[in-house]
């Protein structure tokens, strides 16, 4: 199901104008689809309305300072003249509001500032793969390692590609969706230990060794 990846992978980095810290801001889509793929996210990214959180009509709100706005679009300028190609979005929005456009990048290559930096603002890269492995190969090079999903027809392939990825958190055919009786945190440089589930319980634990001899 096609479209339902690609409005899921929207859901991953723009909710919240993507800040937040399980954002899918890397796409990795299948070779034969990655052309369809990277046009129906730039579609949905032009087309949502940009707008107060208290307007229901609107579809993304504004980033939370000045500065973050600015931080996110040094990080945008960056990938331009890394080489990446903008496909949508790019320039912040005059008038009141921190607002920064849905963008949506192109060849970004692995080395980009785009690619290895949290930018925590609604900026996706999009790469094609040949391979489940090589996608596997691709997300494993970040740093980082909170949040993932998988979106795929095959659940048993999902179920495999989700064991190798190096990720605290890994969804198939959803993202974002939290899960209290689950433990939530990351691997690498991300996170700090786990929340929910019983390993979320076990930080307010504290351990002892008893050894007594017997004889």
């Amino acid at each position: 199901d096609l479209p339902r990846a690609i409005a899921g992978a929207a859901d991953a980095i723009f909710a919240n104008a993507g800040q937040v810290c399980v954002a899918g801001s890397r796409v990795y889509a299948e070779r034969g689809v990655y052309q369809e793929v990277l046009d129906g996210l730039a579609e949905t990214a032009r087309a949502l309305k940009l707008g107060p959180g208290l307007d229901p009509d609107s579809e993304m709100g504004p980033l939370i300072s000045a500065s973050h706005r600015d931080s996110v679009h040094e990080l945008v300028r960056s990938g331009v003249s890394e080489g990446a190609r903008l496909v949508a979005g790019g320039e912040p929005l005059a008038g009141q509001g921190y607002f920064y456009p849905p963008t949506v990048f192109a060849d970004a290559g692995k080395e980009m500032r785009i690619t290895r930096e949290e930018i925590f603002g609604p900026v996706v890269t999009v790469t094609p793969f040949e391979t489940a492995a090589e996608a596997v190969h691709l997300a494993n090079q970040s740093r980082y390692g909170l949040a993932a999903s998988v979106w795929t027809g095959d659940l048993a392939r999902g179920h495999e590609t989700a064991e190798n990825l190096e990720s605290g958190i890994v969804w198939i055919n959803s993202h974002g969706i939290p899960e209290l009786s689950m433990p939530i945190g990351g691997y690498k440089q991300s996170g700090w230990g786990r929340e929910h589930g019983l390993e979320g319980l076990k930080i307010y634990m504290e351990t002892k060794s008893i050894m007594a001899r017997m004889d």
